[in-house]
């Protein structure tokens, strides 16, 4: 990454595209997603050098992909919803029939709890953030939701894309989509608001007690690495997550006198909150730890793009343009093992020859491809399932 230079992105990318990118695959996981309408009915959309933005576009077929692919040499590529009609055509009046649910998370997001970055960088420490977003997400649209076929992708610089092809979840509408968005948004409010989660019900909904046991197995290795409550603009901005005040004044005083550990200054807040309700019985803040661990640790989504069908979201195997890296697929379970310097750029891709009998190295990017792959058969599977069952009711009907 350090020798990667932007300005030669034109010249690498054709031979990246026709020698790297997985083609057959992406056009089979579209042909899927676009299921009963033609693929030509999918819109796609290229970002080309000095940020020329083509919306609109569409493909019949494989090779027509690549074609589009070698003339153009896009730097980055955006998947779109089906439409009624091809939508280079019909762009005024087609109407949006199908859109694979997603979902996107930034660790930009992150930045009024992360202390290790801002803005565009991104390093390991803050990764854990991504890794817990992942889990927990991953177990709540498969157990909550029934869905089975979810792709999650690395977006190329500082977050992750999470796409569920299911049809169930292609076909919802916008309604539908919000209150999928809604049940997973915990953290509401501008940045502004100091205290942005509240758990108001008497008994901790089953998701919310199982996204807190996740957010457990991370916690103390996040509070140390951020260090949230060690600086004394991190420890005013928690203080302020204590709405009793006689609590807060409490808590104040003794973590002043601590040494500067957020996790020393954790255990002892704990230990007088616990202290606290045994004196004061059970308040309505009863969840207040489970709270602060959601605001600080829990996945922050963009709503918007899962809600609108018109958000279009980075294809899996783009080239981010600012890193050189690629947007691979990877699985929910490998989150926490990915190494944010190992993930291939254009460079190492190009560099790696298989015909070299001097290395025994693999090709950089056969374990997302492998992964994309067995994604799309299994989807092709549950596809062909579902058309089969619907030929048998027509026929019963």
């Amino acid at each position: 990454m350090v020798n990667y230079d932007e300005k030669t992105l034109s010249d690498k990318l054709p031979v990246y595209y026709a020698r790297f990118f997985p083609h057959k695959e992406f056009c089979r996981w579209l042909t899927c997603g676009n299921s009963p309408q033609p693929l030509a009915n999918r819109e796609l959309s290229f970002t080309l050098a000095d940020d020329v933005y083509i919306r609109f576009l569409s493909i019949s077929n494989r090779q027509e992909f690549l074609t589009l692919l070698q003339q153009k040499k896009p730097f980055k590529l955006d998947i779109g919803a089906v439409y009624n009609t091809k939508p280079s055509v019909g762009r005024h009046d087609a109407v949006v029939l199908a859109r694979e649910l997603v979902f996107d998370i930034d660790l930009t997001d992150y930045d009024e709890v992360r202390t290790c970055c801002q803005e565009a960088k991104v390093c390991d420490k803050c990764w854990k953030f991504m890794v817990i977003a992942c889990e927990i997400l991953q177990i709540a649209l498969r157990d909550d939701f029934g869905f089975q076929n979810i792709l999650w992708v690395f977006s190329g610089r500082r977050g992750i894309h999470c796409w569920v092809s299911d049809y169930e979840a292609r076909t919802l509408d916008s309604p539908g989509r919000a209150a999928v968005a809604d049940y997973l948004c915990l953290i509401m409010g501008g940045d502004n608001l100091t205290k942005k989660v509240h758990l108001r019900d008497k008994k901790l909904h089953s998701s919310i007690g199982r996204a807190i046991g996740i957010i457990d197995k991370y916690f103390n290795e996040v509070l140390e690495d951020q260090q949230f409550i060690s600086s004394s603009d991190g420890l005013k901005k928690f203080l302020k997550m204590i709405p009793e005040e006689a609590l807060r004044n409490q808590v104040e005083k003794a973590l002043e006198r601590m040494p500067e550990s957020s996790l020393e200054r954790w255990e002892t807040f704990v230990a007088i909150y616990n202290q606290f309700c045994k004196e004061n019985g059970v308040m309505k803040w009863k969840y207040l730890i489970e709270e602060i661990k959601i605001q600080y640790c829990y996945p922050r989504l963009d709503v918007n793009v899962t809600k609108g069908f018109n958000h279009l979201l980075k294809s899996p195997f783009s080239i981010h343009p600012k890193t050189g890296k690629v947007s691979i697929a990877f699985k929910p379970d490998n989150a926490k093992n990915i190494k944010l310097d190992e993930i291939p750029t254009i460079d190492t891709l190009l560099d790696y020859d298989p015909a070299d009998k001097k290395t025994s190295e693999k090709n950089p990017m056969e374990t997302s491809v492998a992964i994309f792959y067995d994604f799309v058969c299994a989807l092709e599977k549950a596809e062909a399932l579902r058309k089969r069952s619907e030929a048998s009711k027509s026929l019963d009907f």
